[in-house]
């Protein structure tokens, strides 16, 4: 197949008629640019069964949208099933403990238990929460300018991801955890190894990382919770800790699988909206222009970097029952996909989808999914991004690309291997 501008789209087959589709995400011109292919299988068939995952794919704005929140679909399978049932996921014993870390994840659950739980950690995340971590984001995003500066004052140039993106969410979280600041880089190290697991043809090299970390993770929270029951403060675990002693259903298990959730989509997502974000308004530099001249276009800005480059694409849904969705027939047990990077370039819904709006009025993109599993840290996000990002920018208003980056093999989170900038 070819793209709009006649160019071949290497690795992707499609046989409209059977609504089947080949395409492999290992192959460098799809991750580097998978809009593109997505623009050409949404012109011959926007849902199609994706041979090399089997699985159902959707791709419209609208059908994406609709499932996220069609309680017909869900995250999990095993409430609705028998459980000797070979849809109840039994994973390999070598792998047990990676799955025991996120066994009781609220990505995992549907109700009753999700809503149990949602509910007592949701109150952590209300927006008067949210809204006092300001100042601590400001004095990291300062702090880290300057390493910023430093590094490119040494070395003629600076990787932003790992000095500026990756430091801010983490170091944020650990802080509403209570956990150490010194523990950061453990905690990166933990979850850049966990969330190798949910890529595709996970290796056998990256399981055993993927292992190792949430065992160490796990085992580090359970001592730090021991440690925090005895002498309670202001943050997260206590806040978490105290529910569970006055009576709910939170076990320690259940507070240290979330806590774990907390950390791995609280950073991973916000560093390659970072990441991405800084490369397209480099390489748009009149997009960069406009924002510096315009502080006011923060929150639009931010919401529109998130749509533009998305740093997710996929996310996966159980059919909880037969059913039938816009003439096509599902089986209970049938898996499908929900690709939010294309939902969120979709010309139905975006004027001008494939250009970057910092303005956009009215951006309803699907970056932080939607329906009872919307992010939960989805306030924390924006504030993180609609406080840094501004810092950056005023700090190094001639800031540029070093080298033109790469996205990383990492399909389906979608971010820079690194991002080298100069002034």
């Amino acid at each position: 197949m070819k793209d709009k501008a006649g160019e071949s789209l290497v690795g992707l087959s499609v046989d409209a008629a059977s609504k089947r589709v080949q395409l492999n995400v290992r192959e460098p011109e799809f991750y580097n640019n998978p809009y593109p292919y997505y623009e050409a299988l949404r012109a011959e068939t926007p849902v199609f069964y994706w041979e090399d995952y089997g699985k159902w794919t959707f791709l419209n704005h609208e059908d994406v949208n609709a499932i996220l929140r069609d309680r017909r679909f869900g995250r999990q399978i095993s409430h609705v099933v028998p459980d000797d049932s070979p849809l109840v996921h039994k994973p390999r014993p070598e792998l047990k403990p990676f799955y025991d870390a996120e066994k009781f994840s609220l990505l995992q659950l549907e109700p009753p238990d999700h809503s149990r739980l949602r509910g007592l950690v949701q109150k952590a995340f209300m927006s008067r929460q949210i809204e006092r971590l300001r100042p601590r984001i400001e004095q990291m995003a300062h702090h880290y300018c300057d390493q910023v500066a430093q590094a490119i004052e040494e070395d003629g140039q600076c990787d932003l991801k790992t000095v500026f993106a990756t430091p801010i969410p983490v170091n944020v979280i650990a802080d509403m955890l209570g956990v150490p600041s010194e523990m950061a880089p453990n905690l990166l190290d933990w979850s850049h190894c966990m969330v190798k697991m949910y890529e595709p043809d996970c290796t056998a090299e990256n399981e055993q990382k993927a292992v190792t970390a949430a065992k160490e993770f796990f085992d580090y929270l359970k001592s730090f919770v021991a440690i925090r029951r005895k002498n309670l403060q202001d943050d997260l675990i206590s806040h978490l800790i105290s529910v569970e002693e006055e009576g709910e259903k939170l076990t320690e298990h259940e507070l240290i699988c979330n806590c774990i959730l907390l950390l791995n989509a609280g950073h991973e997502a916000t560093v390659n909206v970072v990441g991405n974000g800084v490369f397209n308004l480099l390489q748009q530099r009149d997009k960069w222009e406009q924002w510096l001249e315009n502080p006011d276009l923060a929150k639009t800005a931010v919401e529109e970097l998130m749509r533009y480059d998305t740093p997710l694409h996929i996310f996966d849904r159980w059919v909880l029952e037969d059913l039938e969705y816009k003439g096509q027939t599902f089986k209970k047990g049938t898996e499908v996909s929900l690709v939010l990077g294309a939902a969120n370039r979709d010309p139905n819904v975006f004027e001008q989808a494939d250009q970057m709006m910092l303005d956009r009025p009215k951006n309803q993109h699907v970056s932080l999914g939607g329906g009872i599993h919307f992010c939960i840290g989805a306030p924390l996000a924006r504030l993180e991004l609609q406080t840094s990002l501004p810092i950056l920018m005023s700090r190094f208003p001639d800031l540029k690309l070093a080298e033109r980056p790469k996205y990383a093999n990492s399909y389906h989170f979608h971010g820079l291997e690194s991002l080298q900038v100069t002034l």
